[in-house]
């Protein structure tokens, strides 16, 4: 058994990489002199990614009057932040199905989904930027599976079976997929905040940036595949400001968004 995330993480011989697309992507929108144009570039050599752009830009989710054919016409429409919340839903689609099954890749993107809608109806964040932060939020689970599938999913059985997904985590491994996925995200040199609200998405008032990370755990909560909303720590709430009755007034919007979403690149 690992002594905690590092030592983990440092074990494994076949660590995945953060998926080129996105690496690229992630530089051009750091870059203040790039532009739509050199996204535009990157789908030029990615056919599959290109068509997965083109079949989302015409979906409901989006709701554009008039057919887009273009790529370049697309990311013009689309901006900056939400064609890299579209790589990055694409590119990291098959390392997240074969390691968490489509459960986790939907999972993903409803806590996207759910964090960027928060964000943007109380400006607490950037809506582009919570949308990466909620989809990446769970991605320590993948290096657990992988670490050892037969342990992970009996930790995913006890957890159904009502486990505190954090303790049962613990006793199996001897750390948990927030700690597991800070370490990631420091090896695939994602941002601090990004990398932060990884660690702390279920603990957030222990995080040094707490309102980004309450928002995470929020959007986490709300992509819980239940038919409430799990209760959620009245602290946390208070911290944030915002209302469980507000929040169920936004779920429905959310569970929504991301049904169209996920009926559009799950082909």
């Amino acid at each position: 058994m690992a002594q905690n995330a590092l030592e983990l993480i440092e074990t494994m011989k076949d660590i995945p990489a953060m998926p080129t697309v996105i690496v690229k992507a992630l530089g051009i929108i750091k870059n203040d002199q790039s532009g739509t144009k050199e996204l535009g570039e990157i789908m030029a050599y990615d056919q599959a990614l290109a068509s997965q752009v083109l079949k989302l830009v015409n979906s409901a989710y989006y709701g554009f009057a008039q057919e887009i054919t273009s790529v370049n016409k697309a990311l013009a429409l689309l901006g900056m932040n939400q064609t890299r919340n579209i790589i990055i839903a694409v590119a990291m689609k098959p390392m997240l199905t074969s390691q968490g099954g489509r459960d986790l890749w939907k999972h993903a993107l409803t806590a996207g989904v759910a964090c960027e809608h928060i964000a943007r109806e109380t400006e607490a964040a950037d809506p582009g930027d919570a949308f990466t932060i909620g989809f990446l939020h769970d991605i320590g689970k993948i290096i657990l599976n992988i670490f050892d599938t037969m342990t992970y999913q009996k930790v995913k059985l006890d957890v159904q079976n009502g486990a505190d997904i954090i303790e049962a985590e613990e006793e199996a491994f001897g750390t948990n997929h927030a700690d597991i996925g800070f370490q990631l995200a420091k090896k695939w040199k994602l941002s601090v905040l990004l990398a932060n609200c990884i660690k702390y998405h279920h603990d957030p008032l222990s995080s040094s940036m707490p309102k980004v990370s309450c928002l995470t755990h929020i959007g986490d909560q709300l992509a819980q595949d239940t038919p409430e909303i799990p209760e959620i720590d009245p602290e946390i709430l208070e911290n944030f400001g915002i209302s469980m009755e507000t929040l169920n007034g936004y779920r429905d919007e959310i569970l929504e968004k991301t049904n169209q979403l996920f009926m559009s690149l799950k082909a």
